[in-house]
This record gives structure tokens, C-alpha cells and sequence, in this order.
């Protein structure tokens, strides 16, 4: 019985463990209809995200100078499917704010706010 608490204290004291978002990710159309992929890796004890890939409304791959560049950094993984503590670029505006994301199954809700003011988009897995 001893040995069964010491168990359940032990795994009470853990850190709340998330799904795993790694891999990648389809960002909703933006304001110039393009749709891109998002790498999402693990970066130390934080997550990162890499714009991969670009594509028009028509599916076809374009090239764009964000690709390659990094989006987010710093997400902390505080259960539950919960990322939040990071910081995330917004192309379209070239501002960074502060950044969060929750997954469920293969979606991604990601909301970044810079003040009071937040905006955000669900994403899917592509793999």
C-alpha cells in the first residue's frame, strides 16, 4: 500500500503533459487567400514553428519570402492539450504578440494577442 501512494504522490507531483502537437500543421486561408504548412518541433524544453510551406486557393505551392521563417517560439506545454508562454509573428501585419495554442484530435486552435486584443485561427494536421 506504501509503495502504491509514494506511486500516486510521485505521478501528482509531474508536470500536466499535453497532446503532442509536432509535426505539421495547415494554417487557415489569409487575407491574400494563400494557406501554409506549419512545422511544429520541439525546441529545448519549448515548442517552435517554421512556415514550411505556401499555397494559393487553387492548391498550388507558391513561393512567398515567409517561407522558411520562423512563426512561434517558446510554447509550453501546460496540459491538457494546453501551449501556452510563447510568442508568435504575424506576417501580415509583422508584429509579434503573445501566443497560445489547444489541440484536439487533429485541430489546433492558435490565438495570439497583442494587449488586450487577441486573433486566431484553427488549424489541421496534414501529418
Amino acid at each position: 500500500m506504501r509503495v502504491l501512494l509514494a506511486l500516486l504522490c510521485a505521478l501528482a507531483a509531474l508536470p500536466a503533459t499535453a497532446e503532442p502537437v509536432v509535426g505539421v500543421w495547415q494554417t487557415e486561408p489569409d487575407k491574400k487567400s494563400l494557406v501554409a504548412h506549419i512545422e511544429i518541433a520541439e525546441c529545448g524544453e519549448a515548442l517552435c514553428g517554421m512556415i514550411k510551406n505556401a499555397f494559393n486557393a487553387a492548391g498550388q505551392q507558391v513561393v512567398t519570402p515567409n517561407v522558411g521563417k520562423r512563426l512561434f517560439w517558446g510554447l509550453q506545454a501546460t496540459g491538457t492539450g494546453k501551449y501556452e508562454n510563447g510568442t508568435v509573428w504575424v506576417p501580415l501585419r509583422d508584429v509579434t504578440a503573445r501566443a497560445k495554442m489547444t489541440r484536439s484530435g487533429d485541430t489546433l486552435e492558435v490565438v495570439g494577442c497583442k494587449g488586450i486584443i487577441c486573433d486566431g485561427q484553427t488549424w489541421t494536421r496534414v501529418n
